[in-house]
């Protein structure tokens, strides 16, 4: 994709063409930003399932049109009865990724879809949610086209996942990785949204079907109860904000790390580059994310339990503090502790001016890999990020919030201009923003080519090991040399490589005109009318 796209009347983007088509028939219908996400949303959940399903959690930024920014925060916390013990007890020394003890987290992104629905009735929104779900329970009842992403990543990780509780018979065909292109059914799946749709999202965690949910994840020998799934609720944050010259960012609290998302951001305004895709550009924004990263990994974690103000990092004092320690040659010596992750971005702005930017993930691909057989529901292994020994706000407790990568980003203009926009991608997520952002806010790319240009990584991410400087092929062979001479530790990968996330945006103008982007690396984009 090289040309942005345009339109007046709204336009939506996510990272499968389906999900858009659903977003975008939800604003021609009259539908809101919100509405047409959270239709996005739904479908994804069908059709993309490797990166996201209802049994996740989810962040939003909505932003009405001339306000600021709400935050919903959907995260389910930590199980009653998840322990250090239950796993010390059992010979484990970490949380598995994969299985039942996997699966000791409540699943919040639906209670988040209840609150944002909430948030859309009060500023005019009037669709139910059985139209919302309306295109992603005919995809699941009557089958859609396995992506490629899908059919690769399932081969890929089928030695983890063919024995979890439930995976085999709903995401294997003969004991093996669907063909891309070949026609897959999830009618379990199907009839759950049908019935969120009609008895409303807090039937997920109370009532009948959170008693099948319980009873399912009993049976797989996960430790979450129907207490635990009763207990959950969203709520509505306050986002964290920085200012840049002629711009205010917008990001999620923990325990998301919207906040290093911020920084790296904040800090390379301050380090005086005047042109994307030097070496000064690469560099400045790999060591503001070093910097970001150390911040980050020391004290975000359940909010509940850290013992310091992510707001204290973004004042100016602190940021000048942090710059003054990126030197512009050479590159900090790197690691620190990696993280994965899968996910979906996607976001909407309407006719009216509603924004939303939302994020939904199961982090790994497919999760834990446990599904339930009644629901069809595949189940978050966010809380495998736990750790059972030491102190922090990372170590597991009942009840705690697991570190999220998740991170919806939100942006305004002194010139009026409104921006969504975000990525999966784990570690890369704060990366990929900042390339994305600073290519079309600080060095004025057209916002498709900020999103198609090539991308780097530092770190690992789904589905590398490595923990080096990944650069794509399309950078110039001199930017790679460079970078290599300041002390990066460079591998070069493919030159549209999924590990760089699939991005996304829009932006509206003071005039009303909307431009949309998407993913070259994945399998959607922006739709318009």
């Amino acid at each position: 994709m090289l040309n942005t796209s345009r339109a007046r009347r709204g336009m939506v983007t996510s990272p499968h063409h389906l999900a858009s088509e659903a977003g975008l028939r939800v604003l021609r219908e009259g539908g809101n930003a919100v509405e047409a996400t959270l239709a996005m949303a739904a479908t994804l959940a069908v059709v993309y399932p490797h990166m996201t399903a209802i049994g996740g959690d989810g962040f939003w930024l909505v932003a009405p049109p001339g306000e600021a920014p709400v935050g919903i925060e959907a995260c389910g916390r930590a199980a009653a009865r998840a322990t250090p013990a239950l796993y010390l007890d059992a010979g484990l020394e970490v949380i598995p990724p994969r299985g039942p003890l996997a699966a000791n987290t409540v699943a919040g992104t639906v209670a988040g879809w209840g609150e944002a629905l909430a948030l859309s009735a009060e500023k005019g929104g009037r669709l139910p949610l059985s139209r919302l779900v309306e295109d992603a329970v005919w995809h699941a009842r009557n089958g859609f086209p396995v992506t490629a992403s899908q059919s690769e990543l399932t081969a890929q990780k089928l030695p983890e996942l063919a024995d979890v509780a439930g995976f085999a018979p709903s995401f294997l065909v003969d004991g093996a990785a669907p063909a891309t292109g070949s026609v897959m059914k999830l009618p379990a799946l199907g009839d759950t949204l049908a019935r969120l749709g009609t008895e409303g999202t807090d039937a997920f965690y109370r009532g009948a079907l959170a008693r099948e949910i319980a009873h399912d994840l009993a049976a797989a020998g996960s430790p979450v109860s129907a207490e635990d799934l009763a207990a959950c609720r969203a709520r509505r944050v306050a986002p964290l904000s920085v200012g840049l010259p002629g711009m205010t960012l917008y990001n999620m609290p923990p325990p998301t790390q919207g906040l290093s998302s911020l920084m790296i951001l904040a800090l390379f305004a301050r380090l005086g580059v005047d042109a994307a895709e030097g070496f000064a550009h690469v560099h400045g924004l790999v060591e503001a994310t070093k910097q970001a990263f150390l911040v980050r990994n020391r004290i975000v974690g359940d909010p509940d339990a850290m013992g310091e103000d992510p707001r204290a990092w973004l004042t100016d004092e602190a940021l000048d503090r942090l710059a003054a320690r990126i030197d512009p040659a050479r590159a900090l010596p790197w690691p620190a502790p990696p993280s994965a992750g899968d996910t979906v971005w996607l976001g909407a702005i309407d006719g009216e001016g509603m924004a939303a930017s939302f994020i939904q993930s199961i982090y790994f691909e497919f999760g834990s890999g446990v599904v339930l057989p009644q629901s069809g529901i595949v189940w978050q292994n966010r809380g495998s990020s736990f750790q059972l020994r030491g102190e922090g706000p990372r170590v597991l407790a009942p009840g705690r919030k697991p570190f999220h990568t998740l991170n919806p980003a939100f942006a305004t203009f002194a010139d009026g201009r409104r921006l969504v926009y975000g990525t999966m991608g784990g570690e890369g997520q704060p990366q990929t923003q900042a390339a994305l952002f600073s290519r079309y806010a600080l060095f004025g790319q057209e916002l498709q080519a900020a999103i198609t240009a090539p991308r780097w990584l530092l770190g690992r991410t789904w589905g590398a090991e490595t923990v080096t400087l990944k650069l794509e092929s399309r950078f110039p062979p001199e930017l790679v040399a460079a970078l290599r001479e300041a002390g990066h530790d460079v591998e070069v990968v493919a030159p549209f490589d999924q590990m760089m996330g699939h991005a996304g945006a829009i932006a509206r103008h003071a005039d009303g005109v909307l431009e949309g982007a998407g993913d070259p690396r994945s399998d959607g984009g922006p739709m318009g009318f």
